[in-house]
């Protein structure tokens, strides 16, 4: 057990580390942390679209009140929606805003268009 503990102190670390190098390592107190845990869900902003009901993203920070969330450098991805069909085009308008989980390997998000 001692072992596994140190290997997910070594693991955050080294994530700590690497985000630190690429300008990206923000006030991380807030998040509540677990071996191996990641946040649960991101504020995205939907910048394309690719194929069908998969869609380009852009993970945002939202900063406060009256100000346009900011998008967060170098966190483009691609990701599902969930509310389309998987055989018919996409119809989700770009700058729609949307929050975003991990369900399994892949990316998804619920936006009615």
């Amino acid at each position: 057990m001692a072992q596994e503990t140190g290997a997910a102190s070594l693991q955050e670390q080294l994530s700590r580390l690497r985000r630190e190098g690429t300008g990206q390592l923000r006030q991380e107190g807030a998040l509540v942390t677990a071996p191996g845990a990641m946040p649960p869900a991101w504020a995205i902003k939907v910048v394309g679209r690719q194929s069908y009901n998969l869609y380009n993203v852009q993970q945002v920070e939202i900063t406060e009140a009256g100000f346009n969330p900011t998008p967060v450098t170098g966190s483009g991805m691609a990701a599902y929606n969930l509310a389309e069909s998987f055989v018919a085009e996409g119809s989700v308008a770009e700058g729609t805003y949307a929050v975003m989980w991990r369900a399994g390997s892949k990316n998804v998000f619920y936006v009615k268009p």
